[in-house]
């Protein structure tokens, strides 16, 4: 009796030592039994420093840890594990190593949502139909990027540094600054040489608006001329005046016309000079011409 009891004994602690075993084997190799986590890849060009079990966040807590880390040619592979299996992330979902500060600590996946609120009835990160529901489900892939750093503004820094001296941008804006300078005085004497003129124009301009008033003026009155003659009454009286005006035309035509047949008459012209010879004798006669008295010696 003894004897059974102590192998059984036995036979329970082999089984609980080859479970133990086992379980720390899993553990070790970062599988859980029973877990509620799952597990995304994220793809990074730049590690920036991550490492195993590096923590990862989701606006500011703590939602699981990096399980493995690959180089592979064309990205860094990293295996994430989300602790919390209700954790609901609308596509799409970015990941981003950041560090604890802008001057540098433990680097960590910052997990960024892009995507709308989910719905109520969105499926779990673990459940079958979640795949094509606009959440991020358990062995997805998404793609990392690396956040700003000191590290990485010095680098990009200095990046443009030497893209500068490649492409000799100093030597060139000086001679941009120099040839705008001298544009600038280009423009300086341009614009002296146009008040120059204009003070030299400045009397035409006034003789110009003088003239320019004038007209207006000559102008206007010949508005009110045009509009006083713009009247049934005004056009009544004139076209009467150039009725009476023809008349006048056509009754001194008909007098000249008499007056050239009377001098073109022999017999009148002879009756008229002799009148006139017996008018000079009848006047001579009343009148005789006295002659003046020539004085004696």
């Amino acid at each position: 009796m003894r004897r059974s009891v102590r192998e059984g004994i036995v036979g329970f602690s082999v089984i609980a030592a080859v479970v133990g075993f086992a379980g720390t084997m899993l553990w070790l190799r970062g599988e859980r039994v029973l877990s509620k986590s799952w597990t995304v890849t994220a793809d990074f060009q730049d590690a920036g420093g991550l490492a195993v079990r590096s923590p990862v966040t989701y606006r500011g807590i703590m939602v699981g840890n990096v399980t493995d880390i690959k180089v592979t040619p064309k990205a860094v592979r990293v295996s994430i594990e989300i602790s919390q299996d209700d954790l609901q992330l609308s596509l799409p979902v970015q990941a981003a190593v950041a560090s604890e500060s802008l001057l540098g600590g433990d680097s960590q996946v910052a997990l960024t949502s892009l995507g709308p609120p989910p719905q109520k009835n969105a499926p779990l990160p673990k459940s079958q139909r979640c795949k094509g529901q606009g959440v991020l489900c358990d062995g997805a892939t998404i793609q990392g990027s690396e956040s700003a750093s000191l590290a990485s503004i010095t680098n990009s820094f200095q990046e443009l540094l030497n893209q500068a001296k490649t492409e000799q941008l100093v030597p060139k804006l000086v001679g941009s600054t120099e040839q705008f300078d001298e544009t600038l005085r280009d423009i300086e004497l341009l614009a002296t040489q146009l008040r120059e003129d204009l003070a030299k124009a400045a009397p035409t301009i006034a003789n110009l608006n003088e003239a320019t008033a004038q007209a207006a003026s000559a102008s206007r009155h010949i508005n009110s001329i045009v509009s006083a003659f713009d009247t049934p009454t005004t056009m009544t009286d004139l076209k009467q005046t150039v009725s009476n005006a023809r008349s006048l035309t056509a009754t001194f035509d008909e007098v000249g016309g008499d007056v050239e047949k009377l001098t073109a008459d022999p017999q009148f012209m002879a009756a008229v000079r002799s009148v006139t010879i017996g008018l000079g004798q009848f006047f001579h006669e009343l009148y005789p011409a006295r002659t003046p008295d020539v004085a004696k010696p």
